[in-house]
């Protein structure tokens, strides 16, 4: 977006950056450039009022009067750890069109972050870019604000390097983009109250997976209300973070922590972070969640039958956590059990071209799913029948879901079939 000297006169700057992957480090296919998708300068205000935290921040931008500066998103769904080329290539757009933005003068700036994105080299990445950041001339001191995800692993370098990340406060995560706005309004009231803010950060030795972060339930529960509760006893605490940690991602600063953002007495912030580590571990087993066998489950659903739709979820093979999403584990289990009337998703681009010669109806025997994944017992081979195909592309219907704050409005799952064995439905995609 160009500017004229009239533009830089009148309207406060800001320039805008996304750089979101949440990685999970135990799974073993790294993540490269041809996973991400990379929106440079422009291309960025594409998403204006999407559904992601990015459409959400450019929308509370540009009605809050603000000239958008856009440098570069890069982001990814879920995966493995992610090769150092992403970084520098995020590294390399920002830096080539913020710099020269950063000599002129801006008066903000705006990320949107995932917090729990790890590379080859660097298991903190978001805390190395915005260190990166306030080394560049002329962006050492202005105002650095921005949301991230619950699932985030802070560190004491994103803290130091930034005034003001906003932290979402629903787990699943349906408040995304209402996050994205509240930490604009931040920056936009930094720059009318010329205030500058600080962030605090503290970190307590505890650890849970992410079925225990459910912030309708405990701890979390108690977590958010404390959090709401300090910023209404003290208005200059501009915002009170909860992050759960995303545990699947193995690095010092993984799990469950805590920031203040104030331009108050420190002494305050630290009180208040005592307060929060200190519910947290009287809660610490709350958060540790341990599912029960599928077998034991599904045994229990076919022996008590429940009206409507019945849904089994394996959380350790979770796509939306990282997950390679091909485990056989509920599979078997259903066929083991005689399960006749079920359907499952599984992530297999080869079996999904080993179809594509037949036309619905059609049969063949198929090996698929458990690769990639050492702990998982291998392939199942069925004789399937085709249902059907689809280029797997498709509009985002709840605005307000995971995926959305993820990719926005629409999303692809590659080219898809579905087929089906003895009353099981299997929709494989790539």
């Amino acid at each position: 977006m160009s500017a004229t000297y009239s533009d830089r006169v009148s309207r406060p700057r800001v320039v805008m950056a996304g750089l979101f992957h949440e990685t999970h480090t135990f799974v073993e296919k790294t993540t490269g450039l041809e996973d991400f998708q990379i929106r440079c300068g422009e291309e960025m205000l594409a998403c204006c009022g999407d559904s992601s935290p990015l459409g959400a921040a450019l929308q509370a931008a540009i009605q809050s009067g603000w000239l958008v500066l856009p440098t570069v998103d890069v982001r990814a769904m879920p995966s493995g750890l992610v090769e150092d080329e992403v970084v520098e290539r995020f590294w390399k757009e920002f830096y080539a069109r913020a710099s020269s933005a950063f000599i002129e003068g801006v008066d903000g700036i705006f990320v949107v972050l995932h917090g729990a994105m790890v590379s080859e080299s660097f298991p903190d990445v978001e805390g190395e870019i915005l260190s990166r950041i306030r080394k560049m001339p002329g962006a050492e001191t202005i105002p650095l604000y921005g949301v991230f995800d619950l699932h985030a692993n802070f560190t004491q370098l994103m803290a130091t390097n930034s005034n003001g990340l906003i932290a979402y406060r629903k787990n699943p995560h349906t408040d995304g983009c209402a996050s994205a706005e509240r930490a604009f309004a931040l920056l936009n009231r930094a720059q009318t109250d010329r205030t500058h803010i600080q962030t605090y950060w503290r970190h307590p030795p505890i650890v849970w997976p992410p079925t225990g972060t459910g912030t309708a339930n405990e701890p979390m529960r108690s977590l958010e209300s404390i959090a709401l509760d300090l910023e209404k006893r003290f208005p200059e605490f501009w915002s009170v973070n909860v992050i759960a940690g995303f545990s699947y991602s193995d690095t010092a600063d993984t799990g469950i922590s805590f920031t203040v953002n104030t331009p108050g007495d420190r002494r305050d912030a630290e009180a208040a972070l005592d307060q929060l580590c200190q519910r947290a571990w009287d809660l610490r087993e709350q958060g540790n969640v341990i599912d029960p066998p599928a077998s034991e489950v599904i045994q229990w659903a076919i022996e008590h039958p429940l009206p409507g739709l019945n849904v089994f979820a394996e959380p350790s093979d979770n796509i939306g956590a990282g997950a390679i999403g091909n485990g056989t584990g509920l599979l078997r289990e259903f066929l083991a059990l005689g399960v006749h009337n079920a359907a499952l998703a599984m992530t297999d681009p080869h079996a999904v071209r080993m179809l594509e010669s037949l036309t619905p109806g059609d049969r063949m025997t198929l090996a698929f799913g458990g690769q990639g994944n050492r702990f998982d017992q291998g392939p199942v081979t069925l004789l399937v029948e085709l249902v059907s195909r689809s280029n797997g592309n498709f509009t985002i219907q709840d605005k307000r879901s995971h995926l959305a704050s993820a990719s926005g409005d629409h999303f692809s799952m590659g080219p898809c079939a579905v087929v089906r064995h003895a009353g099981i439905t299997i929709l494989l995609t790539s």
